[in-house]
């Protein structure tokens, strides 16, 4: 392939020498990034509120008696037995807490669903629990939002 005996010789010291220097160099970026993380995680928590420290103020309920509030509801009951007659006692519905409350969102998320045989599952309402109150929201689908049970009317009478 190579025409002649040129032999072209690499030195390989200036390869080496750079890719310490980049390995240092990184090494100490990474250092330089956590001291600073350090430093602003301990400045943002000398400034959180006292409510957003103590979870027991901001949580008057817990996720069982959320589940419990949303499963024990009059609807939900009479959809539960109206799918479980009309599939014959193939489809079984549920409810999951999907979401616990954060200091931004008080709430947790109850999620009824049908379980099929097949192992999928499929939607049937979603709620809010306020995790200080304990009301109940259900989500309007048409309005994409949620409502009081009040207006809520999931069987149309």
């Amino acid at each position: 392939m190579f025409r002649g005996n040129t032999r072209k010789e690499f030195n390989y010291y200036p390869l080496i020498a750079s890719f310490l220097l980049g390995v240092l160099g990184g090494y100490s970026s990474i250092e330089n990034i956590s001291y600073s993380q350090e430093i602003h995680s301990h400045k943002q928590l000398a400034y959180l509120p006292a409510s957003a420290k103590t979870d027991k103020a901001t949580k008057a309920i817990d996720e069982n008696k959320a589940f419990n509030l949303v499963w024990n509801l009059p609807q939900v009951q009479r959809k539960a037995r109206e799918i479980e007659r009309l599939s014959r006692g193939s489809i079984q519905v549920a409810a999951d807490v999907d979401n616990s409350p954060t200091p931004d969102a008080p709430f947790y998320r109850v999620s009824v669903f049908e379980k099929h045989p097949d192992k999928t599952t499929s939607p049937v309402y979603w709620f809010r629990v306020s995790s200080s109150s304990g009301v109940i929201e259900p989500l309007d689908l048409v309005l994409n939002q949620y409502i009081t049970l009040e207006e809520w009317n999931p069987d149309g009478r």
